[in-house]
């Protein structure tokens, strides 16, 4: 089977790689490189050293939607194309012209949009889950051929979670290319929408109830982090915490700013000295 892949982040490149080798793309279109870090370094997308170390070719057009990166496509013939996590959206005519299928790590229609995994985990849900779905102009708005849940444990992370949502979403993936089972529409009235983290989305509010402080904290580690606001306005970046028996949210691992991680015992210590 001839598969193009489009993916841009970590999640992607994770779930492609547990691709097994009858479903191993021929091709992976990602973003253009692109500034990142302090030194605003110019920096691949994580999918591309894993395509260079499985030798496969990556393509990194401006524009996906451009008749050269469509050509690009369109040559490598492929008998359909995989959409996961890659960062732009999609459209006609390139979505005519191949079959797209899109693996979306939530149950849909819930938490359509750029953050499934941590609005879920943010919002206190019991379970997650990946959705295969045909790619259509709304946002992972298109018929659903083949969902299965993942329940989210009380002391998940991003860092725990994702790595079950990649293998579930490799084997849907390669259920749905085998398989081949009939797409269903989804009931609009039922959609959530998973906006992009902001920045404020990371900034824990000392108003809000622990639970949700602890949730917060969960669902941004390790990859973004959440932080609290000190009071010479920098940031204490919260790697882990929880609710303490007094109902109070209790630090546990904090990251001073331009510091590394330690214990929140350690930072206090350290900044009574200071």
């Amino acid at each position: 089977m001839r598969l193009v892949f489009l993916g841009t982040s970590a999640f992607a490149a994770a779930l492609f790689a547990r691709l097994d080798d009858a479903h191993r793309p021929v091709l992976v279109v990602t973003r253009p490189d692109r500034p990142a870090g302090r030194g605003r370094r110019l920096t691949s997308p994580p999918i591309v050293a894993q395509a260079a170390e499985l030798g496969i070719e990556v393509f990194q057009p401006a524009d996906v939607n451009a008749p050269d990166a469509r050509e690009r496509i369109a040559a490598a013939a492929p008998d359909a194309v995989v959409v996961c996590a890659f960062g732009a959206l999609l459209k006609e005519p390139l979505l005519s012209e191949q079959e797209l299928l899109n693996v979306h790590p939530s149950l849909l229609p819930r938490w359509r949009g750029a953050a499934p995994v941590e609005r879920a985990m943010m919002a206190g849900d019991e379970e997650t889950g990946v959705s295969i779905m045909r790619v259509t102009a709304g946002l992972d708005s298109g018929p659903v051929c083949l969902a299965e849940a993942e329940p989210i444990r009380p002391d998940d992370t991003y860092g725990s979670l994702a790595p079950r949502l990649q293998a579930l979403g490799a084997r849907l993936l390669q259920q749905t290319l085998d398989e081949r089972p009939p797409c269903h529409e989804q009931d609009d009235s039922q959609a959530t929408y998973a906006d992009k983290i902001t920045a404020d989305d990371r900034t824990l509010d000392p108003d809000d109830p622990p639970e949700v402080q602890e949730r917060i904290v969960r669902a941004l580690h390790p990859h973004i982090g959440a932080r609290m606001q000190l009071e010479d306005g920098s940031f204490l970046g919260v790697r882990r915490a929880r609710v303490g028996d007094d109902g109070s949210l209790e630090l546990l691992e904090v990251q001073p700013p331009g510091g590394r991680p330690m214990s929140y015992a350690d930072y206090l210590r350290g900044h009574a000295r200071a």
